[in-house]
């Protein structure tokens, strides 16, 4: 599944000039293939870094020059709290969107639409 999920940015985001991720945790393989794949700028943001390539930043009360330039921000399983703030976020800088929730789990916006490709499932919005 995380496979298709990659696939999915790759297909879509080959020629953007930066890509964050909020709220990596300890979960930074989507993060990594994607450095290792595209010559896109992967940005990784938490508000408690598991390691040194992972920026602090509290997505409820960010730093947007850490979001400004990017073409997608996608964010792996949020707590559903969090979730208006990276839309927020999102539209602020105008980016594209993907939230990848919990499979049981729904999104907190009525704004984002459902995509599945392939095995994987996800909400997306673009702001641009």
């Amino acid at each position: 599944m995380w496979e298709d999920f990659i696939q999915y940015i790759i297909n879509n985001y080959a020629d953007a000039d930066k890509i964050v991720e909020v709220g990596v945790g300890k979960f930074h393989k989507v993060a990594s293939t994607l450095s290792q794949t595209l010559k896109t700028c992967i940005v990784m943001t938490d508000i408690k870094p598991s390691y040194n390539e992972i920026i602090q930043d509290d997505i409820c009360n960010p730093d947007l020059k850490i979001y400004d330039g990017s073409s997608l921000i996608y964010s792996i399983r949020p707590q559903p709290e969090l979730q208006p703030y990276i839309l927020k976020v999102a539209e602020e800088v105008g980016a594209d969107l993907i939230i990848k929730p919990f499979s049981t789990e729904f999104i907190n916006s009525n704004k984002m639409k459902l995509i599945n490709y392939k095995r994987a499932t996800f909400y997306k919005i673009s702001y641009k």
